[in-house]
């Protein structure tokens, strides 16, 4: 994604990347791979628990984040959200850039896009 920022900037998004690891691991993780964009801890699970993207259990650990890309509104509405439990499967960055442009995908008041 972090190749796609200054396309993802010109369209007037923002990325955001939450985990849930501790904040200092986050900076030694940012800037071991040189990303720019807010790398957010998410240590007490909130955020992934409020847009329903928690494993129960995954591979013994409990409380991790899926896999997953959401596309947020000005209006703070969800435009695109794409989530997979399979942690391989990466996403088709296209379509959620697209529906930054508005030129596909849903509009917010409709289902959004889900991996399998």
């Amino acid at each position: 994604m972090g190749q796609r920022q200054a396309e993802i900037a010109a369209l007037g998004g923002q990325i955001v990347a939450p985990a849930v690891t501790a904040t200092f691991s986050q900076q030694a993780f940012a800037a071991s791979l040189g990303v720019s964009f807010p790398m957010l801890s998410d240590w007490d699970r909130i955020a992934c628990r409020a847009y329903g993207v928690r494993y129960h259990s995954w591979k013994g650990h409990s409380g991790l984040a899926m896999r997953s890309v959401f596309v947020i509104g000005p209006d703070r509405r969800i435009r695109y959200r794409w989530v997979t439990p399979d942690a391989t499967v990466l996403p088709d960055l296209d379509v959620a850039i697209g529906v930054l442009a508005g030129a596909q995908g849903p509009s917010g008041s409709g289902d959004p896009g889900y991996a399998n």
